[in-house]
């Protein structure tokens, strides 16, 4: 019995050194054979980036100049100034020469009306920088409709609007008869699609910046199944509840079913703000509870603003200005806000504004009372870890509100700061480079939008191969699902 028990022992380790050769030598080949298929497909797009933040493949919309920076041109040798506001910083009475040198980039607006809706200029920039300077765009432009993930649309429908609105011909901007900028906009739908791109896709897959709440007014329905960067949904509810219901939009529905808009398929994005940025380094101690500066009547949701307005006026400190942050009006914002403990940010015509956004390069802690409100990048961040949320019924409480605010201790107005110092940069879109032309920051508002519209894209490729195994004339209704 012992030879036999020798042999297995001596047997094993035979056996497990021929398989363990067996198995590496197998291992060896099929790497050596993976590893060479892999160098030898010309798609493969090596990413030095995390596995799930490899960029997205945008191509440009091959639109002529005079939409996008052809309108800037148009803007800067126009010789009226903005009828809305009083004093133009573009266009001073009498005029004096600060008409920027004529170039291919030229600046965007400082008139407040239209910069605070300049995402369009900074995205735009970003795309048209040289390939050797982009190395921090998480945007990767191609050259060919084939390689992209979605096509950009280069124009710039904020600004052909206000240069309609700035003119004096608001009372005819829902007209098509003689309006320019519902001729711009025909334009660019003409153009598309006639192009295989929006063939291909119905346009699903075609990114439209719209911040301006009047922006593609006269053609919404016919890009609503496209990406849409807006900074809310204000400005749609009332053509979703006529679209919905068929009706009068007098009286809103409890629900409304949206079909041009949707969480689903648009992307939040920030206005760009208007007050510079403060270090947290430079806060100082700050005297008066809560600060409002804007105006004090509104129209639909922005009621609100009318009725805390009188219950707040006369609270021990808090200050109420009525205003625009423009000329002196700007200088009175920054002081306000730098100086007050919260900034109160309420709906207005629109659930959101340009103030919000003021208030956190300001370390201003926003104190938002705006029930619809949607806020851009949120999935990233998390804004209740530096704004405070109220609710209007609670708000409107007589009181309330002040004593509310008075009950956070300075330890805990100190972490709101803090926390907001950390996330100031995600809203700048300004890169500091003349005409928007150069490397963007890393941790920009630029990048923040491409990101979101990445986690866009599958759902789109779902919804563009739904679209072509329908038969022919099947009729589904429009509409985009709700969370």
């Amino acid at each position: 019995m012992v030879p036999k028990i020798t042999s297995m022992v001596v047997a094993r380790p035979l056996c497990s050194l021929s398989c363990l050769f067996l198995s590496f030598s197998l291992v060896s080949l099929l790497f050596f054979f993976f590893s060479n298929s892999l160098l030898s497909d010309p798609n493969l797009r090596i990413s030095h980036d995390t596995p799930f933040q490899t960029g997205i493949n945008v191509y440009v919309a091959e639109l002529p100049r005079s939409l996008n920076y052809g309108l800037l041109d148009k803007y800067w040798s126009s010789p009226s100034p903005d009828s809305r506001i009083p004093s133009d910083p573009d266009h001073p009475t009498p005029r004096k020469p600060n008409r920027p040198k004529p170039g291919k980039y030229p600046p965007y607006p400082e008139n407040p009306l239209i910069k605070q809706y300049s995402a369009e200029y900074w995205i735009m920039g970003d795309l048209e920088t040289p390939p050797e300077k982009r190395i921090g765009s998480f945007a990767k432009r191609v050259f060919t409709e084939s390689e992209a993930d979605v096509v950009f649309v280069p124009f710039f429908a904020t600004l052909s609007a206000e240069m309609e609105l700035g003119n004096g011909k608001g009372s005819s901007f829902r007209k098509k008869s003689g309006n320019e900028d519902y001729q711009r906009q025909r334009q660019v739908l003409d153009f598309l699609k006639n192009t295989q791109a929006w063939k291909r896709s119905g346009g699903r897959d075609h990114v439209f910046v719209l911040t301006d709440p009047v922006a593609m007014w006269h053609v919404r329905e016919e890009i609503a199944l496209s990406i849409l960067l807006v900074v809310d949904f204000g400005g749609w509810f009332r053509q979703d509840s006529k679209s919905f219901n068929g009706t009068s939009t007098s009286s809103f529905p409890e629900r409304i079913q949206h079909t041009q808009v949707s969480v689903i398929k648009d992307v939040i994005v920030p206005y760009t703000h208007l007050l510079p940025r403060l270090d947290l380094s430079r806060n100082q101690r700050r005297h008066s509870l809560l600060y409002f500066k804007g105006a004090k009547h509104r129209h639909r949701g922005g009621l609100i603003r009318e009725k805390l307005w009188d219950l707040l006026v006369d609270e021990h400190d808090v200050v109420m200005e009525e205003g625009f942050p423009n000329a002196t009006g700007r200088e009175q914002s920054i002081r306000g806000m730098r100086n007050s403990e919260f900034c109160l940010h309420p709906a207005g015509d629109t659930p959101t504004s340009c103030r919000l956004f003021d208030a956190i390069q300001s370390l201003c802690i926003p104190v938002i009372v705006s029930d619809n409100i949607e806020l851009p990048f949120e999935g990233i961040l998390d804004y209740s870890e530096f704004s405070v949320f109220v609710s209007v019924s609670d708000a409107l409480t007589p009181k309330w509100l002040a004593n509310h605010l008075r009950r956070f201790s300075e330890r805990d107005k100190e972490t709101f700061r803090s926390r907001m110092a950390k996330v100031q940069s995600v809203f700048v879109y300004d890169n500091g480079q003349a005409g928007g032309i150069g490397p963007i920051k890393r941790d920009g508002a630029v990048n923040h939008i491409w990101k979101k519209v990445q986690q866009k894209v599958p759902m789109v490729k779902e919804a563009v191969i739904r679209e072509r195994r329908k038969p022919v004339g099947t009729s589904v209704p429009l509409r985009c699902q709700c969370i």
